[in-house]
């Protein structure tokens, strides 16, 4: 006679509790995009937006080596401690920065582009807002020189 573990069928069950599982986890950061684009014959423009907890958004703009990027951040509105902050990406990155806000005493910054291609401005949260899934809106005036 054969003896049968009383744990027999509980693969299959976890099996089958799987997709459940998988399907009730919470979704992945949401990465939101846009394009900058200056109007005729000026080489600046104001950006407003928000970002909620660990979301994050990335702004995207064509540059020339030996250009200026400059970028000053403002928190508007918030529903915590109204901290955000920006980083410059270089064309290619993978979230590499060559300017880091968060290392800035007045959340401004200016960085002359090493190279020709797009880069990226990424918007994000830090500490307790992150982590509690608050919301900061933000205005961001960005030029090239």
């Amino acid at each position: 006679m054969r003896s049968q573990c009383p744990c027999a069928g509980l693969g299959v069950l976890a099996l089958l509790a799987l997709p459940v599982a998988a399907s009730l986890a919470p979704p992945a950061n949401a990465q939101m995009t846009a394009e900058v684009q200056f109007a005729p014959g000026n080489y600046g423009t104001m950006l407003e937006g928000k970002v909620t907890g660990h979301d994050y958004m990335d702004y995207h703009l064509d540059a020339k080596a030996g250009q200026t990027l400059f970028v000053e951040l403002d928190a508007a509105e918030t529903d915590g401690h109204g901290i955000v902050y920006f980083n410059i990406l270089p064309p290619g990155s993978d979230g590499y920065a060559i300017f880091n806000s968060s290392m800035s005493a007045d959340n401004t910054g200016s960085v002359a582009l090493p190279e020709t291609g797009t880069y990226t401005i990424r918007v994000y949260l830090m500490g307790n807002d992150r982590d509690t899934g608050k919301t900061v809106s933000f205005r961001a005036d960005v030029s090239i020189q």
